[in-house]
């Protein structure tokens, strides 16, 4: 604590008295006033706290990718299915573009604008404090869009952020239409978040190419080095198509890996984390787990209800207790009576 700030709590309070530092976070505080709240003289012992910076998410997740191991990121798509990974212990999750156009009942073509994935990542960020990666697509338009993306997004609160080589609008990787900018283009993409960053929008950049189904494997991994040494610090080539295309990517291309477990058949073979790891990936995304299995779940709810099945409905759904305290009536109860008058 400095002078400074103590003077700053001194003069806003009106406080004079002695001052003893007792932890790194706390001070206690002996303090006598001729007023304060109509009491002519008044002493007492106070702690104040005063919180040490906090980290950002960016350098969260950036600590994050120098432990041992490989991370697990299962994709949310809104504040309730970014908590659930949070409850389910998970260090940091990704704000799937698939999983948050379906949400909205849409195909993952380009259809969302920025402003409405902004928003999203607003309300996920106010739900949980784990690291949150945020699907940027192409940066809705030129360079200066990718600039303006790369800052919305860290000013909503995201750790990091993908931006890709497709074409505008761009598509799911692992369906069909898709093509990519020339390698230029992309680069000037990267280039710009990379700068959008050192200005002062700290996030931990995401460089994807497409490269490998749109031209060849060769030209993705020559992509996938290039968005890295300019500045990108998770690569990710999607979807090869084998195993040995996958060691191809980890021996070829320099940064953190990031591999895309799609699931429930995509073009990427879909191998267990240890596998994954021992390739030298880093990231594991499951991009579809939690929108494919709500629907599945909400599909079979809706079955046992049509046919009058109650029985059937409560064995696919929690108590209502259990459903209570996960959207969070059970801390705000706590709460209620921290402030109750």
């Amino acid at each position: 604590v400095d002078v400074e700030g103590i003077e700053v709590i001194d003069g806003l309070f009106g406080f004079v008295g002695s001052y003893s530092i007792v932890g790194r976070r706390g001070l206690n505080v002996d303090v006598q006033s001729d007023s304060l709240c109509g009491l002519s003289k008044w002493k007492t012992r106070m702690n104040l706290v005063i919180p040490s910076a906090p980290r950002n998410q960016a350098e969260k997740l950036r600590e994050l990718l120098k432990e041992p191991g490989i991370l697990l990121m299962p994709c949310c798509f809104d504040p309730l299915s970014a908590k659930l990974v949070q409850r389910a212990g998970f260090q940091l999750t990704f704000m799937s573009g698939f999983s948050v156009a379906a949400s909205k009942g849409l195909p993952d073509t380009g259809l969302l604008s920025y402003a409405e994935m902004r928003d999203q990542i607003t309300e996920i960020c106010a739900a949980v404090t784990i690291p949150l990666i945020a699907d940027g697509d192409t940066g809705y338009g030129n360079a200066i869009n990718v600039k303006r993306t790369v800052k919305g997004y860290s000013a909503a609160g995201a750790a990091g952020i993908l931006i890709e080589d497709q074409v505008n609008p761009k598509r799911c990787g692992h369906t069909r239409g898709k093509s990519i900018v020339s390698r230029d283009e992309a680069l000037s993409r990267v280039q710009a978040a990379v700068d959008a960053r050192n200005e002062g929008s700290d996030i931990v950049i995401v460089a994807r190419t497409d490269a490998a189904a749109c031209e060849s494997l060769e030209e993705a991994m020559i992509r996938a080095q290039m968005f890295y040494e300019i500045g990108a610090e998770i690569t990710f080539v999607e979807a090869p198509t084998s195993i040995e295309d996958m060691q191809s990517v980890c021996k070829n291309t320099p940064g953190a890996r990031l591999a895309n477990c799609l699931e429930g058949g995509g073009d990427t073979p879909f191998l267990e984390p240890k596998i994954l790891e021992s390739m030298g990936y880093k990231i594991a995304a499951y991009p579809l787990s939690l929108v494919s299995a709500s629907i599945k779940a909400m599909e079979q709810t809706l079955v046992a209800l049509k046919n009058g099945d109650s029985n059937a409905v409560n064995q696919n759904i929690k108590t209502f207790p259990e459903l209570r305290e996960v959207v969070g009536f059970d801390s705000y109860y706590q709460e209620e009576d921290k402030y109750r008058l």
